[in-house]
């Protein structure tokens, strides 16, 4: 007879091993398909790597791909610590390229030292405001969230093709929806010559230091971590959960809305409506893997990217399809899931009839 019985509360080791297990496994499973194509699974996985470690570009290219991903990877992490589940950071990523493309292209007029804390604020901003509404819309009428943010996204993205056919679209683009290039001095700086990495990388690791000093150094994070944990004993105990709620909903956001900044101000230079390859989506994978850590969603994201910039060179080397990287993520996500079910539960078998 198969019973489930909850664990104990699981050591540091276990904790921090799941993830890091999950994440081999997921590379495991995929050789499986990768077999049926007839490559030599090693020298795919060489490929691989080579694509990620084999020069300064590639690893900064790795690098440039983690950067949006770390930034919704914390919107994600510290939403999901207080229960509130925001799927929007795919539509909060373009609210925030759309402020900083608005400011940047000729709005204000100042020197880089003062346009780019602008765009960046103006960015989180607007943010946040996407992220602020569902969560209203759930402590005052108590919409669910999941719906409210997933289909948000949609609404913003037919915004944002409104916009670039707009006010945004640039009059010398010969036709195509894009917007005018932001202007020098709202151009991130690069952190290697004649490379995309760009300063966008050291202000998300930036935001993963103070996510972490907030979360387990502050009042805010204590209260956020009580209210995620069980938000009516965090009511009985005095804490104001709409207040938190409404917190981390606009933290949430204004990061989402930071990684868009980004890949506008640091890479394109200008907006369309295929800058994000689901970015907002795939930093919800990010932090399930990560275990709802920010020093594990930077650890996280870049194991991601690394799969997709990986991925890339061995399709080139090997000729195999560039769609393996998806198939890594998602069963990096089914195996964390698995493991997170592991930690928390364990499985106990007894004979029939015996006593319990």
């Amino acid at each position: 007879m198969m019973r489930i019985e909850p664990r104990q509360t699981p050591s540091r080791a276990f904790s921090y091993g799941v993830p890091v297990v999950s994440a081999l496994m997921a590379l495991v499973l995929a050789a499986i398909p990768l077999a049926f194509t007839g490559v030599n699974i090693a020298e795919a996985y060489v490929q691989m790597a080579k694509g990620i470690f084999g020069s300064v570009f590639s690893f900064t290219e790795m690098l440039t791909r983690a950067t949006p991903l770390i930034f919704t990877g914390l919107a994600a992490t510290l939403a999901f610590r207080a229960k509130l589940w925001n799927i929007g950071a795919e539509g909060q990523f373009y609210l925030g390229a759309m402020a900083a493309v608005a400011v940047g292209t000729g709005l204000i007029d100042a020197p880089m030292f003062i346009m780019i804390p602008i765009i960046l604020l103006c960015g989180a901003a607007a943010g946040a405001a996407g992220m602020a509404g569902p969560a209203y819309l759930k402590t005052r009428f108590g919409v669910d969230e999941v719906v409210t943010t997933l289909l948000l996204n949609f609404i913003i993205l037919i915004f944002l093709q409104m916009m670039l056919e707009g006010p945004l679209k640039d009059p010398m683009g010969m036709g195509w929806p894009q917007s005018e290039p932001i202007i020098d001095e709202a151009i991130l700086p690069k952190l290697v010559p004649r490379m995309r990495l760009h300063a966008g990388f050291i202000f998300a690791l930036v935001a993963a230091l103070i996510a972490h000093i907030m979360l387990s150094k502050s009042v805010w994070g204590f209260k956020l971590r009580a209210v995620g944990e069980n938000a009516a004993a965090a009511l009985h105990a005095g804490i104001g959960v709409k207040r938190t709620f409404m917190s981390a909903a606009i933290v949430s956001g204004a990061l989402a809305g930071l990684a868009g900044v980004g890949e506008v101000s640091g890479l394109r230079g200008y907006l369309t409506t295929d800058l994000s390859p689901g970015f907002g989506y795939t930093g919800i994978v990010v932090a399930m893997l990560a275990g709802l850590s920010p020093f594990g969603v930077v650890i996280s994201a870049i194991f991601i990217a690394s799969v997709f910039v990986g991925a890339d060179t061995m399709s080139r080397a090997m000729g195999v399809s560039s769609y393996l990287a998806d198939l890594v993520v998602s069963l990096s996500l089914i195996c964390v899931l698995i493991g997170g079910f592991i930690a928390r539960y364990r499985i106990r078998f007894t004979r029939k009839g015996a006593a319990a």
